[in-house]
């Protein structure tokens, strides 16, 4: 117990040169947190991955129920996909609950909306999705009375593969990092040795053991790497307190309500 609080009585006769070490441990070891905290939350995001390949089709003006129920119907006979028909008259009122011109609305003298249909894959081999879409697309462009087909959720596949991406550089950062901490706290301990080699060679002459010599060295890099922690996690939580406003009104404007969340009390733990 001696030898673990007379090495931080060690460290903080050398502030100067302790606390550099420590600033460099903490932000090498932010760094891999702070991307795993960012990955981690938008893996929380509503990706809305059971609707990816869908398609919106929009009906001419002159079509009216029959014909839209009818393009359903070969729809699932040929393609076996899940449908769902939006009237004008629906789609004008969920026109108005997403922009709150409800006002404005009532200054149309008819409405200008057209039948549209949703139209989902079922299941089936996820990677064959952009291929299915372009299929039903080009199948329902040929049709009558179809006026537009949109393929929906193209930059939310491309934002899992990102996700993917940042998943395997999360993996390469943190290994780098998690190196770089070692060699910094081994150099400094090494360092350490370097300058008490006198004192070292006192304690061999009177009959000291390996062990004794070693456990202040071994201490002082426990009190690194704890201090270098809890400043990672300071940092850590400073950063996300500054930018959880900013991200929450931004997901906020996309349709996605979720808190910004940290480690969690595991997470700090390990850390």
């Amino acid at each position: 117990m001696y030898s673990l609080f007379s090495s931080l009585g060690s460290l903080f006769s050398h502030r100067l040169g302790s606390l550099m070490t420590v600033l460099v441990l903490g932000i090498a070891m932010a760094l891999p947190l702070g991307l795993y905290v960012g990955v981690r939350n938008l893996h929380a995001l509503d990706l809305q991955q059971e609707q990816w390949g869908s398609l919106t089709v929009f009906l001419a003006m002159d079509a009216g129920r029959d014909q839209a129920e009818a393009l359903a119907g070969d729809l699932e006979n040929h393609f076996m996909a899940t449908t769902r028909l939006v009237s004008p008259e629906q789609g004008m009122e969920e026109f108005r609950t997403a922009t709150g011109f409800g006002e404005a609305t009532d200054l149309f003298e008819e409405n200008p909306l057209p039948w549209v249909l949703h139209v989902v894959p079922g299941e089936g081999d996820e990677n064959r999705l952009d291929d299915r879409a372009l299929e039903w697309a080009a199948w329902l462009e040929a049709r009558d009375h179809v006026d537009l087909v949109q393929v929906d959720y193209k930059w939310l596949q491309r934002l899992a593969g990102l996700l993917a991406l940042g998943d395997a550089v999360l993996t390469v950062l943190t290994i780098v990092f998690s190196l770089a901490v070692v060699v910094v706290v081994a150099n400094t301990i090494r360092l350490d040795v370097a300058n008490r080699s006198g004192e070292i060679q006192v304690l061999y002459m009177v009959g000291a053991g390996n062990g004794f010599i070693r456990q202040p060295f071994l201490y002082s890099g426990f009190w690194y790497g704890l201090m270098g922690a809890l400043l990672a996690l300071l940092l850590l939580n400073l950063s996300l307190l500054y930018l959880q406003g900013p991200l929450e009104h931004l997901l906020d404007a996309y349709g996605n309500s979720f808190e910004v969340s940290g480690l969690g009390s595991a997470g700090t733990l390990l850390v």
